[in-house]
């Protein structure tokens, strides 16, 4: 079992790629599909080239965020492991301080 405190400090705060990754990974994908996928979530603000994601899928799944849910048609799928799911659900808790930290400091002026 990984150590979940060391994860929290080597992962936090989140690469935009790890978090999409990740939030990406909420129903099994395979590379090209995580990829796809967040392209048509941020409106293609984000595009993961495949050396930028499968790098990074490599990463999480050695650090047990991920794991290998399906290896047919010679496509990994991937799917978000429960360290996984703590590790976003941290990252998602510290995003929202920040929101309200810039709410506090704007006086609710925030676009």
């Amino acid at each position: 079992m990984p150590d979940i405190n060391k994860l929290l400090k080597s992962y936090l705060p989140m690469t935009e790629t790890a978090l999409y990754i990740l939030l990406a990974l909420s129903e099994p994908r395979h590379g090209y599909g995580i990829s796809k996928y967040v392209a048509e979530l941020t409106s293609d603000r984000i595009k993961l080239g495949s050396g930028t994601i499968y790098g990074t899928l490599t990463k999480m799944q050695k650090d047990g965020l991920i794991a290998v849910y399906d290896n047919a048609d010679k496509r990994t799928v991937y799917e978000r492991t429960d360290v996984g799911a703590q590790i976003l659900d941290k990252e998602i808790e510290r995003i929202g301080q920040v929101h309200k930290d810039i709410e506090t400091v704007l006086g609710g002026h925030v676009a």
